[in-house]
């Protein structure tokens, strides 16, 4: 096992075109599926718009505020100690939490039926840009988790 402190570089990736948000990039490559990074371009642009038409926002503050909704402050992490299995709360770092806000949105939006995926997606981040919807569902429960267990703090990771 190596004791060396190895640090990882982050990997610089393109901004995207329309408003060169990392953010936004970051949210269209979780999206693509197969490599087809236009295909998600157009399908984030059109939900954006989408939003934008309806909330009369600008969709990248819609987009901005539904991420930063859905941002989970804290989770909780399986620790086996003297044969039980405690779930431990723990803070969730900012890159972690924008990370799994967007998965979240992302599958949110990939579960509803019926409509394009443009028209999901638009409607997953108006609901929670309204705090509401089922990736805001996910943060609650989580955080809910999280304040249940909080008596198994002191076994921290």
């Amino acid at each position: 096992m190596s004791r060396k402190k190895v640090v990882h570089k982050k990997k610089k990736i393109d901004l995207e075109t329309r408003f060169h948000n990392h953010l936004l990039s970051r949210f269209i490559r979780h999206l693509m599926w197969s490599g087809k990074l236009s295909t998600a371009e157009r399908i984030v642009y059109k939900a954006l718009d989408i939003a934008e038409q309806k909330l009369n926002q600008p969709g990248l503050e819609v987009f901005l505020q539904a991420l930063d909704n859905v941002k989970p402050l804290v989770k909780v992490k399986a620790r086996r100690v003297g044969g039980s299995t405690y779930q431990i709360p723990i803070e969730v770092p900012e890159e972690a939490g924008l990370t799994l806000a967007s998965r979240w949105i992302i599958i949110a939006a990939r579960n509803k039926s019926g409509a394009a995926m443009e028209e999901k997606l638009a409607k997953e981040f108006m609901e929670a840009f309204e705090k509401r919807g089922d990736a805001f569902r996910k943060r609650e429960e989580t955080h809910k988790m999280a304040e249940a267990n909080r008596a198994f703090a002191h076994y921290r990771v």
